[in-house]
């Protein structure tokens, strides 16, 4: 007995982050990143008391202004928020890029439309990088702890992407959201779980005091973020106290959690009538739970160890056991954490203190949810979908915001996502979007999603040519493009699809010869349809092929042979005016040679001759008078 007792001090010692020597935690240098965001804000705000500073919202998302009604005093005291209508998609996203990696706490406040025809309480979930940490309740409005969602999480690029989406009760509505970086070693649940988790508050109370607080209320370190304590003063009324101290707190504001000296200064300890504490919450079933303890012995008559000893129940299983605040810590007035990690399958947890001597005591209780991060999917499949998104002009309600295959609650209308263990990350194996009025184009980046099975983008108005890249995506079963607007040719490299089932092309406007190696395939029970295509030619049902010539090649043809018809007209036109001159010269001619023409000639010959020998005559006698005599 004594050998166990001595290692389970050991193990007490292990999980006291705050005086342990198994854990050493590096102390944060410089000021951690902070971003505080003014939802539906136009210009940078700060709140009261601390002079909060909250930065205008532009260029996040989408979504839409309004005036914002706070539905707890513990919101900031914002009047402005941003709500996502039903009808713009049920995903919708801040995407904040430039953050740098590392542990964070996420914090999104939820308001109400300042509107009566609007104010409604909407009812929706909460993601953060893909893994949903929150569901809003009927109510919530009306409960402080639930005006607000919380994540701890990891960062592991330079971006994050907090999500809301919608379950058909309301307009998501969302006052602020905060991003605040913590000690990489915050909250650490050992090897076992690794980072590969969210951490969601349930609970958090800070004992013996009436006053709810965040750390910065209580002047606690940045990197231990901004908590929200929710305060209790008693557990039972009538049956423990509340204490407190001014006096100051060892061990407080130290990595990795940095809690603040407040939270150590107030205390619910037993009575003669009840010398031990039990305080028991609602949580979710079957779920795995992150609980942290925090003591400090501030009672003035307990001065040495053996003074005060208890155990640590966890739903009636022994946790801790006896636990000696000033043994473990060495002093009075000290702060201890302690942690532990349990699955719990039923609907309530309850923490129970059972002194063996003295009277029990607790500082503060902490109760997170632990869930398991979701795997996110590839970036290039994301980037694909995207380009695909934008390409063919899909309609606003989709969203197609976010993730599209996580957190798995919400994946994106139209897409069929699949696991893939090997690269741990999540592929696009399906697209269904027919009947859904798209008008675009299909891009050539649709090969880059190269898990596609089947394609289904039948009766839209989708134009241009078929993708030859569509040859590259070789595991495709089934393609049908029906009832579109495509046109040009059918690419020789759909033929290289050796997996291809079903083709359907039919009631299009495509043209020219069907390649050869799909002609054969419905040989080998595979099912194609290429009618309702008039330029088609080449397979059996389909017309017979002339010369099989390109849309260019057409083009040129016609256009050469509009050239030779002009030169054809102008070249008549000018022989015909050449003709009609030739005919004209000879009637002159003709009728030159008749003999009433000639006499009339020669009498106006004579007439000319003599009009000429006058003049001559005239002027050589003017010339005689002129001459001066010698």
């Amino acid at each position: 007995m004594q050998l166990r007792s001595a290692i389970f001090q050991l193990l007490l010692l292990h999980i006291s982050l705050s005086t342990t020597s198994f854990w050493v935690f590096p102390v944060q240098a410089n000021e951690p990143f902070t971003l505080r965001i003014s939802c539906g804000s136009r210009d940078d705000v700060r709140t009261p008391p601390t002079n909060t500073l909250w930065y205008r919202d532009f260029g996040y998302t989408g979504g839409r202004f309004a005036n914002a009604t706070r539905p707890s005093f513990v919101s900031p005291p914002l009047k402005t928020l941003r709500f996502f209508p039903l009808s713009d998609g049920p995903e919708n996203c801040y995407d904040i890029e430039n953050i740098p990696a590392g542990r964070y706490q996420i914090r999104v406040f939820f308001g109400l439309i300042a509107d009566p025809n609007l104010a409604s309480e909407p009812i929706f979930d909460l993601s953060v990088e893909g893994t949903q940490f929150a569901s809003l309740k009927p109510g919530w409005s009306g409960v402080d702890e639930q005006s607000f969602a919380e994540a701890i999480v990891d960062i592991t690029d330079t971006s994050a992407s907090i999500c809301f989406h919608g379950t058909g009760h309301g307009d998501p509505s969302i006052l602020s959201i905060e991003v605040l970086q913590i000690d990489d070693n915050a909250y650490y649940l050992g090897k076992s779980w690794g980072n590969k988790v969210v951490l969601r508050p349930v609970k958090r109370l800070s004992s013996g005091t009436g006053k709810p607080a965040f750390d910065e209320d209580m002047n606690g370190t940045n990197w231990g973020g901004d908590r929200f304590w929710k305060p209790i003063k008693s557990f039972s009324t009538g049956d423990d106290q509340a204490i407190s101290t001014e006096n100051v707190i060892a061990e407080t504001s130290v990595p990795p959690n940095f809690y603040a000296q407040a939270l150590y200064q107030s205390a619910i300890v037993g009575t003669d009538r009840e010398p031990g504490l039990s305080f028991q919450i609602d949580i979710d079933p079957n779920k795995n739970y992150s609980l942290w303890l925090h003591f400090a012995e501030i009672d003035p008559a307990v001065t040495k160890e053996l003074q005060r000893v208890f155990d640590v129940l966890i739903n009636g299983d022994v946790t801790f056991k006896e636990v000696d605040v000033i043994r473990m810590t060495g002093e009075q007035y000290t702060a201890l954490v302690l942690n532990t990690t349990l699955s719990v399958s039923g609907k309530s947890l309850k923490i129970t203190l059972n002194p063996s001597a003295g009277h029990a005591i607790i500082s503060a209780i902490e109760v997170f949810e632990i869930i398991t991060a979701e795997m996110t999917t590839s970036p290039d499949e994301v980037s694909a979908l995207r380009t695909l998104k934008s390409m063919l002009g899909l309609p606003l309600r989709f969203g197609w915001n976010g993730d599209p295959c996580v957190p798995q609650q919400h994946p994106w209308s139209g897409v069929d996502c699949q696991f893939d263990s090997a690269h741990g990350k999540w592929v696009i194996d399906g697209l269904g979007l027919d009947y859904q009025g798209l008008r675009g184009f299909l891009p050539n980046e649709i090969s880059k999603l190269q898990h596609l099975q089947s394609i289904n983008l039948s009766e839209n108005s989708i134009r241009g040519p078929i993708p030859v890249t569509l040859g590259d995506i070789a595991g495709l079963q089934v393609l049908d493009l029906s009832y579109n607007e495509l046109n040009g040719t059918i690419p020789e490299s759909l033929g290289a699809l050796k997996n291809l089932q079903i083709l359907n092309l039919n009631g299009n406007s495509l043209t020219g010869k069907v390649p050869a190696n799909l002609g054969g395939r419905p040989l080998h029970r595979a099912r194609f349809n290429f009618t309702g295509n008039d330029g088609l030619c080449g397979i059996p049902g389909l017309p017979a092929c002339g010369p099989h010539l390109s849309v260019g090649a057409k083009i040129g043809i016609a256009f050469g042979s509009l050239f030779g018809l002009l030169f054809v007209l102008v070249f008549i036109t000018c022989w015909w005016k050449r003709r009609q001159n030739i005919l004209r010269a000879q009637k002159l001619a003709a009728a030159r040679e008749a003999p009433y023409a000639k006499a009339r000639t020669h009498f106006r010959d004579i007439q000319l001759g003599k009009q000429h020998r006058q003049l001559e005559a005239s002027k050589n006698a003017h010339a005689s008078e002129s001459v001066p005599l010698s």
